[in-house]
């Protein structure tokens, strides 16, 4: 290789593609973010169906649908529309706090 050559190579040394830049990579774990977006997707689903039976569990306690045609029965179609509280907080409120049922003495 001549004195020449060896010039030519130098100069295009720094052109040469790094081989660690070769293929892209990823410094994030999608693996932990995907579990970390599944388990607060079923959080929030579970406090909905908690919302949903405490406001139903509620309502029961109060008589706040009573069957108008079988008295002592319950309209169950009530049941699915009844707002028993004022907002759903108070719902998710109670059902976090009273983990155990009432005693009745």
């Amino acid at each position: 290789m001549s004195d020449v050559e060896r010039k030519v190579l130098q100069m295009y040394e720094g052109a040469r593609p790094r081989e660690e830049d070769l293929f892209e990579t990823s410094h994030v774990n999608h693996v932990a973010w995907s579990l970390v977006v599944i388990f607060v997707g079923l959080t929030i689903w579970l406090c909905i169906a908690l919302v949903n039976a405490e406001n139903q569990r509620y309502a029961l306690l109060t008589n706040k649908c009573p069957d108008p045609v079988f008295k002592g029965g319950i309209d169950k179609a009530c049941l699915y529309t009844v707002r028993s509280r004022d907002h759903w907080w108070e719902h998710l409120w109670y059902g976090f706090t009273h983990v155990r049922p009432e005693v009745a003495k």
